[in-house]
């Protein structure tokens, strides 16, 4: 068996630098048949511009939405932390009535079983509102992005003819 001459390795291959230096030469002669007739390939600038504005827009959009989205979140965290305070003064004073020790050890089950309870209602409803506001937020750049590309798919097209 013949070592190979070269510096590859499994890891490490060499880069072909003919081979690169032939796709650029190709490249350089398609795009300099351009400037030899003097007519270079006109594009729809206008129509390239109006894309790139309603890429924006679609961006804008989608970040208002995601701002809504959590806008809703630190009001619903701002109302959850407000009945969380309210609820934990009406356990203190409930517990601190007077009572048997196995009254109050029934009262706080209770206490903690409906605080758990709360809990995983609001993580749940906090997590559907911004799912809901990325979602919305996706959808949008979503559709843009299909647009946009049809949209210069027809620019290039036109530029073609």
């Amino acid at each position: 068996m013949a070592k190979s001459t070269t510096a590859e390795t499994e890891f490490v291959k060499v880069p072909d630098f003919a081979q690169a230096q032939a796709d650029f030469n190709k490249w350089f002669n398609d795009v300099s048949k351009f400037f030899v007739t003097g007519k270079t390939p006109s594009f729809d600038l206008d129509g390239v511009f109006a894309t790139q504005r309603k890429n924006v827009e679609a961006f804008t959009a989608a970040n208002q939405a995601a701002f809504e989205g959590v806008k809703a979140v630190a009001q619903r965290q701002a109302e959850i932390v407000r009945t969380a305070i309210e609820d934990f003064t009406k356990a203190a004073k409930e517990l601190s009535a007077v009572g048997t020790p196995e009254e109050k050890l029934v009262k706080q089950t209770e206490l903690a079983k409906s605080g758990f309870e709360a809990a995983i209602a609001n993580l749940r409803d906090v997590s559907e509102t911004l799912q809901k506001a990325n979602a919305e937020a996706a959808s949008l750049i979503n559709k843009r992005v299909v647009a946009s590309l049809e949209e210069l798919k027809d620019v290039f097209a036109k530029a073609k003819k």
